[in-house]
């Protein structure tokens, strides 16, 4: 079967390789990311040009089966997916990482857009953003009282007052990230609701020493026609 795969987290790599087996496979990797996967088939680098780019890719390359395993937060290319192949006829599947809950200890609050953060970090002085790279767009917004640590991909860090900027790629282990956040004197977690094991050491760390965390909620994504919760559960469903 030909298969394009969208990926861009560590579980859809997991998952072309094992889909590459038996299927003819095209990875797709757009956005940022942490480099290259090591891959035996087909990577293609770079968006589509929305829906209807992506349409007529699956139409033009034969495409038999769309599956989507993009980070939960990428909501554009998500739904893009979903749209373009029932444009042009052709299943769409999912991957979709289950959430993180709170447990007992976690003192979460929500937020949506960039537009409710500011209201909500008012009481705080050294937020610590794990978001990517969107606080990077509003370090002229930074509060005289407050103190920003900003950790993200690769890019070279912008020269501003009253912020640190920290590369690096998960996944991050607990007493690494307690003794981050204990350097710098973090008084506050704000985090997306990406799931997965590669960043969750963060909210433990957050938990251990009592720090709020202001958590983004996901997006809506319109529904595949067939969703998986593991990747394991998607490849058997291929024979995989």
């Amino acid at each position: 079967m030909r298969i394009l795969l969208l990926g861009g987290i560590g579980e859809a790599v997991a998952l072309a390789r094992r889909l590459t087996r038996r299927h003819r496979v095209t990875y797709s990797l757009a956005g940022r990311t942490a480099g290259r996967p090591a891959l035996d088939c087909a990577i293609r680098a770079g968006g589509f040009g929305g829906v209807d780019g992506l349409a007529a890719y699956l139409a033009a390359d034969a495409v038999e089966l769309l599956i989507g395993a993009t980070h939960p937060h990428a909501a554009r290319i998500g739904a893009n997916a979903v749209i373009a192949a029932r444009r042009v006829g052709v299943p769409v599947w999912a991957y979709r990482r289950p959430a993180w809950r709170a447990e007992a200890g976690d003192d979460w609050r929500e937020w949506r857009a960039w537009v409710d953060l500011p209201e909500l970090l008012t009481p705080f002085r050294r937020p610590f953003f794990t978001i990517g790279l969107e606080p990077l767009d509003h370090i002229a917004e930074i509060p005289a009282d407050q103190y920003w640590l900003v950790r993200c991909l690769e890019r070279t860090p912008p020269a501003a007052e009253r912020l640190t900027v920290v590369t690096a790629t998960g996944p991050f282990q607990l007493e690494a990230e307690l003794e981050l956040l204990r350097a710098q004197a973090v008084d506050v977690l704000i985090a997306k609701n990406s799931g997965g094991n590669a960043a969750g050491a963060k909210l433990a760390a957050a938990r251990r020493l009592e720090l709020p965390v202001l958590m983004q909620t996901r997006p809506v994504i319109p529904a595949a026609d067939c969703e998986f919760a593991t990747i394991e559960t998607l490849a058997a469903a291929l024979g995989c």
